[in-house]
Formats: structure tokens, sequence, C-alpha cells
């Protein structure tokens, strides 16, 4: 079992995503994108899956209190995991089941608690962080990645958030265990060191 990141990024490090890859699309519950090899890529960064963790904001574009009538995700009835998630947030909320097997559970007790619910629910399997930034650098910083698998895109993004800022001044080693380049996205693997 590891505990990998997966991510999309312009060149500036930027968080985006991979839009031209049908596989990536499909998984955000659009339509369109180039089914190719590097469609086939981002399809495979998320085999042996049994859990993934996000963020609040990537859940909801949110930030504050759930209100009434909160908002259930951005995938519509079945969303594309077909996992456990588990959602970082501060503030507490039912568990929401959704079609397909992926029920989202709101964690507020931190980073940590987050993991060990998502490590019981994936078994043998891996835990996969999908964003948003902070929660991807909340989990560097803690020392706790195996590994990262970034998409690349060939632009320049002007503004967003970069997925490996304020991440302390000490240097973290990376071993780079894959690359595979394509005139729309650049694929990354690392280990952590």
């Amino acid at each position: 079992m590891a505990l990998r990141i997966l991510s999309a990024t312009g060149v500036g490090g930027f968080t985006s995503g991979c839009t031209t890859c049908a596989s990536w699309r499909e998984q955000q519950g659009l339509d369109g994108g180039k089914t190719n090899r590097d469609s086939e890529i981002v399809a495979e960064s998320t085999e042996n899956v049994g859990a993934v963790v996000m963020g609040r904001r990537m859940f909801s574009n949110g930030d504050g209190p759930w209100g009434d009538d909160p908002f259930e995700g951005h995938w519509g009835d079945n969303p594309p995991f077909g996992v456990p998630v588990f959602v970082i947030t501060h503030y507490e909320r039912e568990p929401l089941e959704m079609d397909g097997g992926t029920t989202f559970t709101f964690v507020t007790d931190g980073i940590e608690h987050a993991l060990e619910q998502a490590k019981a629910a994936a078994g043998d399997q891996d835990v996969e962080i999908v964003g948003g930034a902070n929660t991807v650098q909340q989990f560097v910083a803690a020392g706790l990645v195996d590994e990262i698998q970034l998409h690349v895109s060939p632009v320049i993004l002007g503004d967003g958030i970069r997925l490996f800022e304020s991440l302390g001044s000490e240097p973290i080693e990376l071993e780079r265990t894959r690359v595979i380049d394509s005139s729309d996205v650049t694929h990354l693997r690392f280990q952590i060191t």
C-alpha cells in the first residue's frame, strides 16, 4: 500500500487538469478529449486505488460552513471514484453516499486522521491524494507521501495555486521512476526518498 499524489499542472506549477485527455475528462464527469496514449496513462494512474483523499475546495470549491442545502460535488450522482473518498474540511457533515460505490466521508480532525481512515478503507490497495494543492502541500510537508504522479501540460497558467509551494526550506529528495513524453502531456512519476 502506498500513499501517492495524482495531479496535473501547467509548466509553471499551477494546478490544472489533463484537459486534453479523454480519461481525465471522464473522471471529472466531462465529455470530449483525446483517446490516445496520454489518456491511457492517466487512466493507468488510478489503478489499484482503494481510497481517495481530497480537500474541501477540491470537493466543492467552497471553504465555509455547508449551509442548509450543501453542495454534493462536481461529478453528479455517479462520481468517477468508485471507492471511498475522504474530504478534509473544518465543518462537520454526514457521509454522502453516491451511486457507483463512492461515499464521501467528511473528516474534520486533520490529515493524519483522514489518512488513517483512507488506509483502513483501502486495505492492500493504494490511497491517492487528488487535491487540491493545499491538501497536497500538507501531506508532503508532513512526510507522509510515498509517490508523486504528475501530468504536466505545455501551458503556462498566469494564476492559481502552485502545487508545491510553502513546503519549508529543506529539500525533498525524489527518485524519478518514469518519464513519458508526448506533444500534449509529459507524465512524470517520482518516489520520495
